[in-house]
């Protein structure tokens, strides 16, 4: 339509999440007429991280070195262990600012009918740290659909199976969340997360 370039670059922004026909149409044509320099240097940054970026060697986020910032900081808490499917799911954990222990990223869950089995989450390599390490506490956050709740389940398994203490994260209203907008199935949850006070 505006030539074989402009396509090809319209047609690749639509790889991102999210990002439809015409909301690539709208970024490929600002990145074009407005925005040159910045296209450049999106060029270049995509590139190098495509290049540079790979995975922690430890708990399988996302890094450009060889272990991250988190499993490299003396600081943090080896003893307690935090499960997530995804570095999204770790970074929003990160940005909540109150856990001070260590990860490990599935890149994924539990899903035989697309053929993702325990061996493609490293589930075996997340049960030999367990084993090798001292870590008192395995905290399962994946996510509250089927599929998350059946993988949570066969890592609590195999976990207990070797004597740790597996915990889940609790589900339910959010702060400031008002009872009449809170879905059945998140109200459900919360009551059966409470706590005593």
């Amino acid at each position: 339509m505006y030539g074989k370039l402009i396509d090809q670059l319209i047609d690749s922004l639509r790889c991102l999440p999210g990002v439809g026909a015409k909301s690539a149409q709208r970024m490929a044509l600002h990145l074009l007429e407005r925005d040159k320099a910045g296209a450049s240097r999106l060029s270049e940054v995509i590139a190098e991280a495509v290049e540079k970026v790979g995975r922690c060697q430890e708990c399988r986020t996302l890094t450009e070195h060889n272990l991250c910032d988190i499993c490299s900081n003396k600081a943090r808490l080896s003893s307690q262990v935090c499960v997530v499917e995804n570095p999204a799911d770790l970074y929003a954990i990160e940005s909540a600012g109150g856990y001070r222990g260590k990860y490990f990223v599935l890149l994924g869950h539990l899903s035989p009918i697309d053929g993702i089995g325990p061996e493609k989450l490293g589930i075996d390599d997340l049960i030999n740290r367990l084993k090798t390490e001292e870590v008192s506490e395995l905290i399962l956050a994946t996510n509250l659909t089927v599929e998350g709740e059946a993988t949570a389940h066969f890592i609590a398994d195999k976990a207990k199976a070797i004597g740790v203490t597996v915990s889940r994260i609790a589900y339910g209203v959010p702060m400031g969340g008002e009872l009449e907008y809170v879905d059945g199935g998140t109200l459900n949850m919360a009551l059966q997360s409470r706590k005593t006070l």
